[in-house]
């Protein structure tokens, strides 16, 4: 507990500064979740953090995750989320999830999904899995999908 809240402060103080560097105003919350460290960065417009599709987010949690690497000599697996945009994706793909599940359960047929990040991927395979059917991903990145699979 004591090395996530470690990571947290040092990804804070990575991000406070990149902050300043682009003179973008944001307030930083830090939590632990289950195994990973957790920094939210809420702000005024940080659309610009984010990306369209969430890719500047993405690079952005990989450099964050590198400057906690560089401080203490291990992996990383911190979360970023930048104006609740994470938070809002796992919703919706919660939904993908439950719908996928019913089409699944209706047809006895497997469902292949569009492609997705990691992080998309693993929020889709809980989902299922809380709803009692298996998934697996195919392909390969950046076009590794998830498959949901009938029981």
């Amino acid at each position: 507990m004591a090395e996530l809240e470690a990571e947290g402060d040092i990804a804070a103080d990575y991000l406070e500064e990149l902050l300043d560097i682009a003179d973008l105003d944001g307030d930083l919350d830090m939590d632990v979740e289950g195994d990973r460290a957790s920094v939210s960065i809420v702000g005024a417009d940080l659309s610009q953090l984010v990306g369209q599709r969430g890719e500047v987010l993405d690079a952005l949690q990989e450099l964050t995750r590198l400057a906690v690497y560089r401080e203490t000599g291990e992996r990383s697996r911190l979360m970023l989320d930048i104006s609740g945009f994470r938070a809002q994706k796992r919703t919706e793909l919660e939904a993908l999830a439950a719908d996928s599940v019913a089409q699944v359960r209706d047809s006895g047929e497997r469902l292949s999904l569009q492609p997705m990040s990691p992080f998309e991927r693993k929020v889709v395979h809980d989902a299922v899995a809380e709803a009692g059917l298996s998934s697996e991903s195919e392909g390969v990145e950046p076009r590794r999908y998830v498959v949901v699979l009938p029981e």
